[in-house]
């Protein structure tokens, strides 16, 4: 993954967390959040070693999406739920648990079309011979390029068992798109910012001259080019005039030894906004060497901000119908590494969805967390923890660590997890998406 100075967001599987929370002793199902329950009619084809023909049944499902009011260029997270699948266990055979791999898609449509891929756990209660499949949950991830109201659509889907043999069945909407489960209406974000430059050079000695070419800036902008050393700017400056279309040409004489890259940016002073770079650029060091002696060098590297964790999914303790109480549980551990070696620090946030269970859900103000965090010795920098607190679905900090002059390090992020239950929840299991975000 690039090191990119936006933010980034993981919501693939391994940036999710289910959540699991059972009452009266029930088994947790897969993790999920579903607004409208809506049926469709489907076909599915069993595997030929079943020898029986297709099923046409009524499937019924619903999307959920984190973010209902995002804004163009944002990433939302979508979990498609199949609350009772069209098909059964096409064999006599008793399926046993967590053989189960869900995959399909969900259909976009109104402002934005098109179909998002979502896939799903390895993971299901234990299914008899020809029994129903149980219900489970699928995620995937979509990038908002159009501002006004966008729907959600389930689409079809395939159930892939590994259980003695590799079987697939899949199931198709018969007159598609399948009715909308879930509308967001997405605004007009900020300008995206699609200036670029390249060199013509990665290195030169001092006061040789680099040809700095740029794209997609302001047309007949003036366009600042200087040299950069960490996140500080240099002395080494030279101007440009952009043409009709938005591009130039320009050299740039560089002199400081302490060069690191080159940027270039339209107005007085360098911003994210209205700048690109930096290119990476070194200046060579062509000090004579003695008599007699040899110059020793070495490069160092830089890498990438990246997370892992342990599992994708957490079992929180039941609780009793009619007295409800906290759920708790640990959040899986997190893994952060910070090799990027520049002046940023990064936060790491999550948000969850409301609880959704049989016929009633728990909302997601009822989850705090409480936050821990330890830094590996030698890192640069210090992790700090976030606050104690409700997560909800507007989000909380889990950790983050300040900027600097040299960031990095490695870092483990923990939390223990209280759900709040009401006393009179119907009993059944319950579950929700915590999505983590690392930028």
């Amino acid at each position: 993954m690039a090191t990119r100075a936006r933010r980034r967001r993981w919501s693939s599987l391994l940036g999710v967390t289910a959540l699991a929370v059972t009452g009266g002793g029930a088994l947790a199902c897969p993790a999920g959040a579903a607004p409208t329950n809506v049926d469709f009619a489907t076909h599915c084809i069993p595997p030929d070693i079943a020898g029986i023909p297709p099923i046409d049944g009524t499937t019924t499902a619903s999307v959920a999406v984190d973010n209902a009011s995002p804004k163009v260029g944002d990433t939302v997270t979508v979990t498609y739920t199949v609350v009772k699948p069209a098909a059964n266990n096409p064999t006599a055979i008793a399926l046993p648990a967590d053989i189960m791999t869900p995959t399909g898609k969900v259909t976009l449509g109104g402002a934005q079309t098109g179909d998002v891929t979502v896939a799903g756990p390895k993971k299901n209660d234990p299914v008899p011979g020809n029994g129903p499949f149980p219900s489970f949950s699928m995620t995937g991830t979509f990038r908002v390029t159009a501002p006004g109201p966008i729907t959600l659509s389930p689409g079809d889907y395939n159930i892939h068992t590994s259980y003695i043999l590799e079987l697939d069945t899949p199931c198709t909407v018969i007159t598609p798109p399948a009715p909308v489960s879930e509308t967001i209406t997405a605004t007009d974000g900020n300008p995206t910012n699609n200036r670029a430059i390249s060199l013509s050079s990665a290195s030169g000695n001092p006061g040789d001259s680099v040809t700095v070419s740029g794209s997609d800036f302001t047309p007949g902008a003036t366009v600042t080019l200087a040299g950069r050393s960490g996140s500080t700017q240099t002395a080494d400056t030279a101007t440009v005039t952009t043409g009709a279309n938005g591009s130039f040409s320009g050299s740039l004489v560089v002199n400081d030894k302490t060069t690191t890259g080159v940027v270039a940016y339209e107005g007085s002073a360098w911003s994210a906004e209205k700048g690109a770079g930096p290119a990476a650029y070194v200046v060579n060091d062509d000090t004579p060497v003695p008599d007699g002696s040899q110059k020793l060098t070495t490069t160092v590297k830089a890498g990438t901000l990246s997370m892992s964790q342990a599992g994708d999914s957490v079992r929180l303790s039941a609780v009793d119908f009619g007295e409800g109480g906290a759920s708790t549980g640990s959040l899986q551990t997190v893994t952060v590494e910070d090799f990027r070696g520049g002046p940023a620090g990064w936060s790491l946030t999550g948000k969850v969805t409301d609880f959704t269970g049989p016929g009633a859900k728990i909302d997601a103000g009822k989850l705090k967390w409480t936050p821990a965090c330890a830094t590996k010795a030698g890192s640069p920098s210090t992790c700090q923890t976030g606050s104690s607190g409700v997560v909800g679905s507007s989000g909380a900090t889990l950790a983050s660590t300040a900027n600097g002059t040299l960031t990095g390090g490695e870092f483990t992020v923990d939390a223990g997890l209280s759900l709040d239950v009401p006393a009179f929840t119907p009993p059944g299991s319950y579950a929700g998406v915590l999505t983590l975000t690392l930028s």
